[in-house]
């Protein structure tokens, strides 16, 4: 059913399996609805660890892994009454469901490690006020079970003492770009004042779930114009600060991961039952993830470089997939 609709799904099957072999599309989306969200994420979860476990032994699969954490929207189009997982987005006018992973970045294989429904506030429900540390919590204890996890770098969605503070308490490095507030404004006048490119001050994280000792980073942006504020809980000094925030342009990862996700593997689906909506895309992260460990395998099986472009095509994985699902007679 990828990048097609369920009846094209089902003649695809046919034309697969048999003439005789016909299933309807009501019969597929039954199915689906037999799952109920917390099934699907342990389902996840049990399934990446035995894909990890194919290549526990490969020393090009690096321990412990950097990881980014981000948040990416399906477009929702309907009614949006007695549809509690639907949120708002930066559009006014629009709506979506709204899913947190957690994925291996930097030079490693690329791998969903853990999937989170993100459940947000909107002006038309009562749900509570999503509370961001905690989704970062349960993603960072799921990934941590597949393996050790060093660093996280997440955008300014998760500037906040509770996201730091829990990720002290889970013993992983941060580095999480910062919202720019008049006191950020009051470094940068400081800086031109002084002449400084790079500013590295000491700063403090303490909440109810306990404190810990944090800086704040000022370097030149990337992109040229201006400086960009990072919070990290290493200690950096002034000399280190710039190449350590190189570390962030890794980000873009998860972008082209996301892109890829929706673009070559998750199905089309004008259903509203959240249900599907969050099979759909479990099941194509699932799916992205056998693509870049079946790459993976195939470059560690010719000796080739390890690099993020992958040497099979996420269409060719696909109809990989596909055969293998078809019983043959």
């Amino acid at each position: 059913m990828v990048r097609c609709s369920t009846a094209q799904g089902a003649t695809r099957f046919q034309y697969r399996r048999g003439e005789e072999y016909w299933p309807h599309g009501d019969t597929h989306l039954r199915a689906v609805k037999q799952f109920d969200p917390e099934g699907l994420v342990n389902g996840f979860n049990g399934t990446t660890d035995r894909l990890l476990s194919v290549i526990a032994s490969e020393a090009s699969f690096r321990r412990p892994v950097t990881a980014a954490i981000d948040i990416t929207t399906i477009p929702y189009y309907g009614d949006t009454e007695e549809m509690p997982m639907v949120s708002g987005t930066k559009d006014r006018d629009s709506r979506a469901f709204k899913f947190a992973t957690l994925s291996i970045i930097g030079q490693n294989i690329p791998l969903v490690l853990a999937v989170e429904p993100v459940r947000e506030s909107s002006e038309w429900d009562e749900n509570p006020s999503n509370q961001i540390h905690r989704t970062v919590r349960r993603l960072v204890r799921r990934a941590k079970e597949h393996g050790p996890i060093e660093t996280v770098l997440c955008d300014r969605e998760f500037d906040s003492i509770q996201v730091f503070q829990t990720l002290s308490n889970l013993d992983v490095n941060y580095l999480i770009s910062k919202r720019v507030s008049s006191s950020e404004r009051d470094v940068f006048e400081q800086m031109k004042e002084d002449n400084q490119e790079v500013v590295v001050e000491s700063a403090s994280v303490l909440v109810e779930s306990g404190s810990h000792p944090m800086r704040l980073l000022y370097v030149p942006s990337t992109s040229g114009e201006g400086t960009a504020v990072f919070a990290t809980n290493l200690r950096v000094s002034p000399e280190e600060a710039e190449t350590f925030c190189q570390r962030y342009s890794r980000r873009w990862q998860i972008e082209s991961e996301y892109k890829s996700i929706k673009g070559d593997f998750l199905t089309k689906t004008s259903s509203k039952d959240y249900r599907v909506r969050l099979f759909y895309f479990v099941f194509a992260v699932l799916l992205y993830n056998i693509w870049r460990l079946t790459d993976f395998l195939l470059k560690a099986g010719v000796d080739d470089e390890m690099d993020y472009t992958p040497v099979l095509t996420a269409g060719e994985c696909v109809e990989l997939v596909a055969s293998a699902l078809i019983p043959h007679d």
